[in-house]
């Protein structure tokens, strides 16, 4: 459905523009600054969209950038996507210039359809969204408040698995890994942990998470009008914890440093500006999102690989099972056993180098600047891709091989392994992806082993990677 809200809005918008392209585009085209990369834009307003989208649609979205580093350039190349005129940076330099110069060159940027999404972004815009929560996270992400989100992580996990995979034959993972990870993140940033209260959120997060970078047509029954009505609707609800959790604070039955969102409460900006209820939600709202989303495919996508791989499988249940044995009856993990699960994260971290949850990421350009001999001009939009590293034998021999030992040691070479990002830009959650996942995996491994349901499961990238049919499964549990 959603494929075809966007040929409705691509063919309406060809011919509404074309004359007036014809008319103005030789005085008003951005394509016409002098010594830009080479490239193509496209159709008028709609550019290589099409293109850039479809090729995710059928499960390849490295096509659109390998066919045009090919064709153009394998460093850089110019292009017009989601209506804006694009730079495609490409390769490991491209991505530390990028990566290196937030807020001096380039800046974080979100097509319009998000800051609708969040209405608090309207009063500011979400690169200042962005920069604000840089600063709110890091108290939660070290490595002192990581330590203690193990066992947390672990109690959830057992609970988890012990209701919905335990006693089952056959499954459909993706939703369960959806339904771990986002438990996880209202326990850790917000203290919700109870099912009932969970579950209200669930459905209409999913048609969040489904609509908020889809076609931005705000009519009913389309992706992006669910993904408001639900925005609208969980914003609701965390406005409700929001003012129960100022009111227990005020009465000490809450403590200052207890989790995000009484961080978020307390805090006030340089100017001694306290955030209001509004961007409060919206800013739990993001980091919900971005706490589950993400970490959920790469879940369902461990969980892929490890029924492909035997020999994986058993490398992965032989290192698990030796953390098991030098645990007592109800003892948790712990922050050293985490640590010992060096091949289990090199497993993970191959599982995302072939398949990464996020496919890159938008910049823009806040200054005029040149790179490799091209000129780039204010206000352009930048895009980095995974693929173009990813799935490139120049940093990643025989880049369809399945191989964690490319992880070993020093690891593939700097910035060429970015499913995280890199440099000063590298996502502030990675340690916190870590644990879920790898916690995710010593629960599965030692509970079964599986095999899938559809062997030749297509992978659809819209915009995150999703097996079609969500990865169903048949559990074969470990006897005792």
């Amino acid at each position: 459905m959603d494929h075809f809200y966007l040929s409705l809005l691509l063919l309406f918008t060809t011919f509404v523009t074309l004359f007036f392209f014809i008319l103005f585009h030789k005085h008003r085209s951005p394509f016409s600054a002098p010594n830009l990369p080479p490239g193509a834009t496209g159709l008028p307003v709609i550019g290589e969209s099409l293109q850039f989208l479809s090729t995710g649609w059928k499960g390849h979205p490295e096509k659109f950038i390998f066919d045009r580093m090919i064709k153009y350039s394998s460093d850089i190349f110019k292009t017009s996507i989601l209506g804006q005129p694009a730079v495609v940076f490409c390769g490991a330099a491209s991505n530390k210039f990028l990566f290196s110069n937030e807020n001096k060159l380039v800046a974080a940027w979100w097509p319009d359809s998000v800051n609708k999404v969040f209405p608090s972004t309207m009063q500011t815009n979400s690169k200042e969204e962005s920069k604000k929560m840089r600063k709110l996270l890091p108290q939660f992400l070290k490595p002192e408040a990581l330590q203690g989100y193990v066992p947390i992580m672990d109690t959830i996990a057992q609970t988890h698995f012990a209701s919905h995979w335990d006693n089952h034959t056959h499954l459909t993972v993706y939703p369960l890994a959806k339904r771990y990870t986002f438990l996880l993140a209202c326990r850790l940033f917000m203290s919700v942990e109870n099912a009932n209260h969970v579950a209200k959120f669930e459905k209409p997060f999913h048609l969040l998470a489904s609509g908020i970078i889809s076609v931005p047509i705000d009519l009913p029954g389309t992706p992006f009008n669910k993904a408001i009505k639900a925005a609208k609707g969980i914003r609701k609800e965390l406005l409700k914890i929001i003012r129960e959790r100022k009111v227990d604070l005020g009465e000490g039955k809450a403590s200052p440093r207890q989790d995000i969102l009484s961080h978020m409460l307390l805090t006030c900006d340089e100017n001694g500006v306290f955030m209001n209820e509004l961007e409060i939600a919206d800013k739990i709202l993001g980091l919900l999102i971005g706490g589950h989303d993400t970490a959920s495919i790469a879940c369902t996508f461990v969980v892929k690989y490890l029924a492909e791989l035997p020999h994986i499988y058993d490398a992965v249940y032989q290192e698990q099972m030796e953390i098991a044995k030098t645990k007592c009856a109800g003892e948790l993990l712990n922050w050293d056993d985490i640590n010992r699960m060096k091949y289990s994260w090199n497993v993970a971290c191959e599982v995302m180098r072939i398949a990464p949850p996020l496919q890159g990421g938008f910049r823009e350009a806040i200054n005029d600047f040149n790179f490799n001999g091209f000129s780039i001009p204010k206000g352009w939009k930048l895009y980095w891709s995974t693929h173009s590293t990813h799935k490139n034998p120049e940093y990643f021999g025989e880049p369809e091989k399945f191989d964690p030992g490319r992880f070993e040691g020093q690891g593939p070479a700097p910035y060429s392994f970015v499913a995280f990002g890199g440099g000063p830009r590298m996502c502030p959650g990675k340690e916190y992806a870590r644990l879920e996942i790898l916690v995710f995996m010593h629960n599965l491994v030692k509970r079964f082993k599986w095999e899938k349901l559809i062997p030749d499961e297509k992978i659809i990238v819209n915009p995150l990677p999703i097996p079609a049919k969500n990865l169903p499964i048949r559990l074969y549990p470990h006897k005792p």
